[in-house]
């Protein structure tokens, strides 16, 4: 199954987007989003793509300070992409989130982590990408089942407006190093693959 966009008046604005995404009741499961202006709403993930989140979540948790915390459904607001985003986890303040509603600004996180789905990868790769960049997340870490020739990590940093600098990229059997404040290697070996 592939994601489905629901129309809604392309001359919303930011809090309307916000509005109608907080108040429609969405299929249990699924994941909701707003992407550049445009509700999206994914399947659940496959397993694999649950198990790689586990296993990069597994080693943050090693690593992280005591007043941080993953989260695996926060959503996070980026306004000025038109976007409130939900990575497949989230590395932020704990009490900063614990104090939110619905949603958080991007600009909380220190990382955030996307494993690509089949129907969702272009997304992850480009709009996603663009939007956390443009909300000064210091790090991005991208997994990509369904590169076009083999399954990758890249690991993103320093942000600019809305371009991040690719800091590594690995393909999967290959580690990860995500530097300061992390400090922990990622071992894409653990990764199943298709």
């Amino acid at each position: 199954m592939s994601a489905l966009t629901v129309s809604q008046d392309p001359g919303q604005g930011w809090d309307d987007l916000v509005r109608f995404w907080e108040g429609m009741e969405w299929p249990e499961g699924s994941k909701v989003e707003i992407i550049e202006g445009i509700v999206t709403v994914s399947p659940a993930p496959a397993a694999r793509h649950n198990v790689i989140a586990a296993r990069i979540q597994r080693r943050l948790y090693s690593v992280i300070p005591e007043d941080w915390e993953i989260f695996q459904t926060l959503a996070v607001a980026v306004p000025s992409r038109l976007g409130m985003l939900v990575p497949d986890l989230v590395v932020a303040p704990l009490q900063e989130c614990a104090e939110s509603d619905t949603h958080v600004p991007a600009a909380l996180a220190e990382l955030v982590v996307e494993v690509t789905s089949k129907s969702n990868a272009s997304h992850d790769r480009i709009s996603k990408a663009a939007a956390y960049a443009a909300a000064g997340i210091p790090f991005y870490l991208l997994v990509d089942s369904w590169a076009p020739d083999r399954a990758t990590v890249t690991l993103y940093g320093e942000p600019k407006g809305d371009v991040y600098r690719p800091l590594v990229t690995a393909k999967f059997g290959e580690p990860v190093k995500i530097p300061a404040p992390f400090n922990v290697v990622i071992e894409t070996s653990e990764f199943p693959v298709d």
